[in-house]
């Protein structure tokens, strides 16, 4: 969608076209914010850092896997594509001016200035077509309804706490409920949704048409150039002729499980793995890609951005994918292994946290971890699916998604790890935590951990001690937030072929085009921002390349 407005917005006939009857994709799904150095909101804070900054950062993070000339564009153009988009089109966004890169303390981080969230978007003004955005996930709502990242999840954790967070949460309920009874379903839409409805509304303004439930079957070649694509519509096959060019941007292969069976190392057979991402999200562009000669980077240390996410099972009977973002930096909570050992800084990256945990597991053994509190911090800040007081929790426990035990031993039989080993390491664990000591992991040393902490917690915002039973435990596995593995690409967003050269007409954003993070997770919105900017960066090129004729973008 940032390639068609783009591109619509300099005049071409653009076509987006998708796989699915929802548009909106993983980023529906998401948290809406996005990465990008250097903005005017950043400015606007009396941030203005250097590019050479975040340069120096992303080459640090990327490692040997940095590619310097598709940073280079990033960084220039990623500012002017937030200039573009805010002042043309209906996306705006907020930047808070504490959220830190998740290795702030790394050469080139910083402490805030460089993530965004998409700002809250009224439902209404997509009219009709509301009905045909994506849903967020399940469990990250409440009561059907999206939270907006950041104040809005303290008001919600602090609503029995402060009578300022209750008046909000009162009046946010109601507003809700209002608009279920009214209209069927929330009106306000929040983070990922928000950002997926403000790019749809930017492209119909435009009068781009959408086609859903239109997958692409084939790409068009002609005289060695893409030229268009063909289409499967209301069960025919439709030719598209594409006179400038065609952008992939299928979000990539988080179940496409032949793929992951060859990249993803913690799955062997490809079933060990579990996405909150669309479960259409196939693989479909890699592949139209490689049809036509285009070449998939598969060399990077991670094939993609990994999160730890515990499978629940929903109150209809399904099964539900949970991510972890923030309870893990919670004081009071700790993860282990099945040996009831810790293994890893609980309140670092989702990223980080899975890579430990792939390091901490036996071979042979299934890669997971358990995610324990006590009844103090679970009804406090809750733990994965499980809501903080006055909700319930006996969904939870039946199903068996939540474990529970009056002592650490029970708890440990409950859930098949090591009593002994559980109970020693919650013991040291907790000789320290009174003082906000973590000596064997440092939770709460890193600006990351501490943000996802709790501010009124001291004196460190990720450690309390664990005494107050009875004890509960989540289990938690490997899953991913895209893939980082895609199509290369040059600095213009076009596709290569297997001799690093340009294919004619072809090219790639989002998670279909290789992550310029070189298989790191340097802060919020490392995805979402480039998505942004190279859609942006096609779009413009395509443009540039002949005087205005068709153009046709494949979503």
């Amino acid at each position: 969608m940032s390639a068609a407005v783009t591109a619509g917005h300099h005049g071409l006939n653009v076509l987006i076209v998708e796989k699915e009857p929802r548009f909106g994709g993983t980023t529906a799904r998401s948290g809406g914010w996005l990465w990008i150095p250097g903005t005017s909101l950043a400015r606007d804070w009396g941030i203005a850092e250097s590019p050479d900054q975040a340069r120096t950062y992303l080459r640090h993070e990327a490692g040997n896997s940095f590619d310097a000339a598709r940073v280079d564009a990033f960084l220039t153009k990623g500012p002017e594509a937030v200039d573009f988009f805010t002042a043309k089109t209906a996306l705006r966004f907020d930047m808070p001016l504490t959220f830190p890169d998740y290795h702030a303390e790394a050469p080139g981080g910083a402490q805030g200035g460089r993530s965004m969230v998409t700002r809250p978007f009224d439902g209404h003004e997509l009219g009709p077509k509301l009905k045909d955005i994506g849903s967020p996930l399940p469990e990250l709502t409440v009561f059907g309804m999206m939270l907006g990242s950041g104040k809005e999840i303290i008001h919600f954790m602090r609503a029995t706490k402060s009578p300022v967070s209750a008046w909000y949460v009162a009046k946010r309920l109601s507003r809700h409920a209002l608009d279920v009874m009214r209209y069927g379903r929330g009106m306000t839409l929040t983070n990922g949704n928000a950002l997926a409805g403000r790019l749809a509304k930017s492209a119909f303004d435009l009068n781009i048409p959408l086609w859903l439930s239109s997958p692409v079957r084939e790409l068009i070649v002609e005289d060695g150039a893409v030229r268009g694509a063909i289409i499967e519509r209301d069960g025919k096959r439709v030719r598209v002729t594409a006179k400038r060019g065609v952008v992939l941007a299928c979000g990539g292969f988080p179940h496409d499980v032949e793929r992951r069976k060859a990249m993803f190392p913690h799955a062997p057979d490809g079933t060990e793995h579990f996405s909150p991402g669309p479960a259409g999200n196939t693989g479909d562009g890699l592949r139209l890609a490689e049809a036509v000669g285009g070449h998939v980077e598969d060399s990077l240390p991670n094939a993609a951005a990994w999160v730890p996410v515990s499978v629940t099972t929903r109150k209809d009977g399904s099964k539900g994918v949970m991510p972890h973002f923030i309870d893990r930096a919670k004081p009071g909570v700790i993860a282990v292994t099945r040996d009831g050992v810790r293994f890893a800084n609980e309140g670092n990256s989702y990223h980080d946290f899975v890579q430990e945990m792939m390091k901490a597991a036996k071979p042979g053994e299934e890669i997971a971890a358990f995610l324990l509190c006590d009844h103090r911090a679970l009804r406090k800040y809750g733990l994965g699916c499980v809501p903080p007081f006055p909700m319930p929790l006996g969904h939870h426990l039946s199903t068996g998604y939540l474990k529970r035990g009056e002592t650490l031993a029970e708890l440990a039989a409950n859930v098949g790890i090591d009593a002994k080993g559980l109970e020693a390491t919650v013991a040291a664990f907790n000789e320290t935590a009174a003082g906000g000591q973590d000596p064997a992991f440092g939770k709460g040393s890193r600006a990351y951990n501490r943000y996802q902490g709790d501010a009124l917690h001291g004196p460190n915002p990720c450690i309390a001690p664990i005494k107050d039973g009875p004890f509960y435990a989540i289990k938690m596995v490997i899953g991913d937030l895209g893939t980082y593995a895609g199509i290369r690409t040059d600095e213009n967003a076009r596709a290569l072929d297997g001799n690093g050269q340009p294919i004619a007409g072809l090219y790639a954003a989002g998670n279909d085009m290789a992550s310029i993070m070189g298989g790191n997770y340097p802060g919020a919105g490392i995805t979402l921002g480039p998505a942004l900017t190279f859609g942006y960066i096609a779009g413009r090129h395509i443009a540039g390349r002949r005087p205005p004729e068709d153009a046709m973008l494949p979503q």
